[in-house]
């Protein structure tokens, strides 16, 4: 399974809209983070976990010729909102794209974006299949998921695991009973949004000693604020194990 990070930035990305902070004003491409997002390419499925309001931009960046589906953490619109853009493979592949979500997840979508799900549809509107999915096992395109269930501040989110690799955005609590579902995974990509603690995410030292627990080969951390500082100066301070993720990175698992 080859893993793309095509986005590892916050809600607001990196740099943000009128901030002139170190990290903003950083000219190391690793220090420009899209909204979260990740694609896996498993033999030859194509498969991305969120579609953000820069879908567009890192399906272009990536060269993603081919989607079988879209699976979703949760409703909010960093993770949400770019879905309009899957117009381009419903064109290009002549099928409607299977969208997997927590029935929750998936009202949010029928809200968010009526005219998809309208009984008039407007010519060249996305096509979609809903597939509700909940915290059992399911398949995508005959590839297994199981479902982490995590907490996001009190909005229950969910992480997956896909083989020997773990995804999990948005979370600032996981029970024991997850936590088992995550361990003797080789590869887990873990959130934290920076060093002060938050209501809703992993802080950097809460996401360490998580994964020091957890002991992967290899970690990844995600969903990055500006405030956490230089993708640079962060790296010197972590375990050998984890690094940051960034936008484009590519790994095999």
């Amino acid at each position: 399974m080859k893993v793309t990070f095509l986005g590892t930035g916050t809600s607001q990305g990196v740099p943000v809209i009128g901030c002139s902070c170190e990290v903003c004003r950083s000219v190391d491409y690793r220090d420009k983070r899209l909204r979260v997002s990740v694609h896996l390419q498993v033999d030859d499925k194509s498969i991305i976990i969120d579609s953000g309001p820069d879908f567009r931009q890192q399906v272009l960046r990536e060269r993603i010729k081919k989607l079988d589906a879209l699976v979703f953490t949760h409703e909010h619109k960093d993770h949400t909102a770019g879905l309009d853009d899957i117009r381009a493979f419903n064109f290009s592949q002549h099928k409607d794209m299977p969208l997997f979500a927590e029935e929750r997840v998936l009202e949010q979508l029928k809200r968010e974006f009526a005219y998809i799900f309208a009984d008039f549809k407007y010519p060249g509107i996305p096509q979609v299949q809903l597939h509700p999915i909940t915290e059992e096992p399911f398949e995508v395109e005959g590839v297994p998921f199981i479902p982490i269930r995590v907490k996001h501040y009190k909005l229950p989110v969910l992480g997956f695991r896909v083989g020997d690799f773990t995804y999990i955005t948005d979370a600032n609590y996981i029970s024991a009973a997850e936590k088992e579902k995550i361990r003797g995974s080789k590869v887990i990509a873990l959130n934290a949004l920076r060093k002060e603690p938050h209501i809703s995410h992993f802080s950097l030292q809460e996401a360490v000693d998580l994964l020091e627990d957890l002991q992967p080969e290899k970690a990844y951390l995600t969903h990055i604020s500006h405030l956490l500082g230089s993708h640079r100066e962060v790296e010197l301070e972590l375990p050998d194990f984890i690094r940051l993720a960034y936008d484009g990175l590519q790994i095999e698992v």
